[in-house]
C-alpha cells in the first residue's frame, strides 16, 4: 500500500501504541498517513459515489479492531485487509438488496465486451464503445455472488497472486482457485446467453 512520501513506516506501531494506551489524536496520524491507500483500493472496487462512505468505514473498522493488530507485519497490509473486506462486505449488502432488471445482452453485445477497445489508444468515437463493453462487463459481473465477484476482480482483473486474494479475503488459496475458476466459467456463460437478470 502507497503511503506519504517522506513517511517512515515505522512510525506506525508507535502511533497504534499510542492510540491503545488512550491518545485518540494518534489515530488522526494513522489515518492522514493511509488514506489516500485505502481510498485507491476502495475507488478499484466499488462504484465512485461509494468511495468516501466505505474509505470512512475501513477506518472505523480498523479503530475497533485495533487491538487485533499485531506489528509483525505492517499496517499498511493490515489496513489494505480490512479495506478489501469493507468492499466485500458493500457488495454483499447490495445484493442482498438490489432490485433485478432486465437487460439484453445481444450477440453483438457479447462482442462488443470479448473485444472491448483500450480507451486511452483510440479516437473520441471509439471511446463511448469501449464505455458500453465495460457497463456489460460490470452487469455480467453483478450477477456473480459478492465472493466470487471479489475473487474475479482481485486475481482477474487486478491480477493479484491465488495466495494475496485468499489474505485479502479471508479464503483459503483452494477456495479462491476454485471460486475464480467457477467465477471466470459463469461469467463467459452469462456472457454467450442472450439476457441476463441485472
Amino acid at each position: 500500500m502507497a503511503r506519504d512520501a517522506g513517511r517512515d513506516p515505522s512510525e506506525d506501531p508507535g502511533l497504534v501504541a499510542r492510540v491503545l494506551r488512550g491518545d485518540k489524536n494518534a489515530y488522526e496520524g494513522l489515518v492522514r498517513a493511509h488514506k489516500d491507500a485505502v481510498a485507491r483500493i476502495v475507488s478499484a472496487h466499488v462504484p465512485q459515489a461509494q468511495v468516501a462512505e466505505l474509505v470512512q468505514e475501513t477506518f472505523v473498522r480498523a479503530y475497533v479492531s485495533l487491538q487485533a493488530y499485531r506489528a509483525d507485519s505492517p499496517f499498511s497490509h493490515w489496513l489494505s485487509v480490512i479495506a478489501v473486506r469493507a468492499c466485500h462486505d458493500f457488495w454483499r449488502g447490495r445484493y442482498r438488496s438490489r432490485e433485478t432488471l432486465h437487460a439484453d445482452l445481444s450477440e453483438a453485445g457479447r462482442a462488443m465486451v470479448d473485444n472491448a477497445p483500450d480507451v486511452s489508444e483510440q479516437p473520441a468515437e471509439d471511446a463511448l464503445a469501449g464505455d458500453q463493453a465495460r457497463r456489460l462487463l460490470a452487469a455480467a459481473l453483478d450477477r456473480l455472488s459478492p465472493t466470487d465477484r471479489m475473487v474475479l476482480v482481485l486475481t482477474c482483473l487486478e491480477e493479484r497472486s491465488t495466495a494475496e486474494a485468499a489474505g485479502l479475503l479471508g479464503l483459503s488459496r483452494a477456495n479462491v482457485k476454485i471460486r475464480a475458476f467457477r467465477a471466470r466459467k459463469a461469467l463467459r456463460a452469462m456472457l454467450e446467453t442472450t439476457s441476463f437478470e441485472r
